[in-house]
């Protein structure tokens, strides 16, 4: 248990978080295609993934469409879809308990694939004045060697 009180969700512990789940990306997918590790980061160049990333939040989803979107330098803002995990799952690191308390973004990372069940089609995204707000801030944190990705 964590000084929250809340229980870390681990690879032996999150059977019981239930969906559904959602990755944002600039990607676009097929239902029964599948999200798996070793891909280049949408968030750092030249770095490759150990793990996918997901949520049980629609606006988290959000954040990581419209982000990969944007420093990809894609028009639109991304795509946002409704996803299976094929293994087990843990808290993602890069939030939980770092930047906030808890997991108040319910953002989880898998070393096993993601299976894209459906695409959501209307979602809400974050106005642009916002989004570039937070580019700004990865931008910052990139400057001053803090945009670590912990995977």
């Amino acid at each position: 248990m964590s000084e929250s009180g809340r229980v870390p969700i681990t690879f032996d512990h999150c059977a019981h978080v239930g969906g559904p789940f959602y990755h944002g990306t600039k990607a676009a997918l097929a239902v029964g295609d599948e999200l798996v590790a070793g891909f280049g980061s949408n968030f750092q160049a030249g770095r490759v993934m150990n793990h996918v990333y997901f949520s049980t939040l629609v606006e988290t989803a959000a954040w990581g469409a419209e982000l990969a979107t944007a420093l990809a330098r894609v028009d639109g803002r991304g795509r946002i879809y409704v996803v299976e995990p094929l293994g087990p799952f843990e808290d993602d690191p890069n939030v939980t308990d770092k930047k906030f308390p808890g997991n108040p973004t319910e953002s989880y990372r898998t070393v096993h694939s993601l299976r894209v069940v459906a695409e959501l089609d209307e979602w809400p995204g974050h106005d642009p004045e916002v989004v570039a707000g937070m580019l700004e801030r990865l931008e910052q944190l990139r400057a001053q060697g803090l945009d670590v990705i912990e995977d």
